[in-house]
C-alpha cells in the first residue's frame, strides 16, 4: 500500500483544483488487470490527453508485476509522468522522468514483452526531451502521447510538438 490519496479534485493532468471544483475522476487504485488490459487502459488515457491517469494504471501494474518485470512497468509509469510534466510546462521534471523511464525500459528492448514498442518508446522519449528546451515549454498531452505497442510493426511514436505550447481541451 502507498500513501493515502488526497480527496482534492484534479484536472486532466492531475493538477489539484480548489475543493468543491468539478474535477476529472481519478483512476481507482489497486485494480487487478492483465498486462494487456493495463496497456489498453493506459493507452486510452494517453490518447485522451490524461497521462497522469495513465501513470496511475501503469503504477498498479508495476506494483502487481513479478519481480522480473517491475522495472519495465515502473519505466512505463515514469514515461507517462514525464509527459504529464511536459504538458504542465515543467520541462526540467519532464526531461528527468523521461530519461529515467527510458533507462528503466531499455533492458527489455530485446524481449519485447507484451508487444510493447520499447525501441519506439525510447525514440519518442528522446525526441520529446529534445523539444523541452526550457522552463515553461509545454507540449499537448494527447498530441504528444506515445503508442505503447507497435501496430502492424510500426510504432508511430513521434510527439506532436508545434512549439506554441497549445493544450487540448482534455488537459484540464
Amino acid at each position: 500500500m502507498g500513501r493515502a490519496r488526497n480527496a482534492r479534485p484534479r484536472d486532466g493532468l492531475g493538477r489539484p483544483l480548489p475543493y468543491g471544483a468539478p474535477g476529472v475522476a481519478r483512476q481507482p487504485e489497486g485494480v487487478s488487470r492483465t498486462p494487456a488490459q493495463s496497456l489498453a487502459e493506459a493507452q486510452r488515457l494517453l490518447d485522451a490527453g490524461m497521462p497522469f491517469h495513465a501513470h496511475e494504471v501503469l503504477e498498479d501494474a508495476w506494483k502487481a508485476a513479478p519481480e522480473a518485470e517491475r522495472e519495465l512497468w515502473r519505466g512505463l509509469a515514469q514515461l507517462a509522468v514525464g509527459l504529464t510534466h511536459a504538458a504542465r510546462g515543467n520541462a526540467v521534471g519532464g526531461r528527468s522522468l523521461l530519461d529515467r523511464g527510458t533507462a528503466a525500459i531499455a533492458p527489455y528492448a530485446d524481449a519485447v514483452p507484451y508487444g510493447i514498442d520499447i525501441a519506439g518508446l525510447i525514440a519518442w522519449a528522446r525526441e520529446l526531451t529534445g523539444h523541452l528546451a526550457g522552463p515553461g515549454t509545454t507540449v499537448p498531452a494527447a498530441g504528444s502521447a506515445p503508442r505503447l505497442r507497435a501496430a502492424g510493426g510500426r510504432s508511430g511514436n513521434h510527439p506532436a510538438v508545434d512549439g506554441a505550447g497549445d493544450r487540448p481541451a482534455a488537459d484540464g
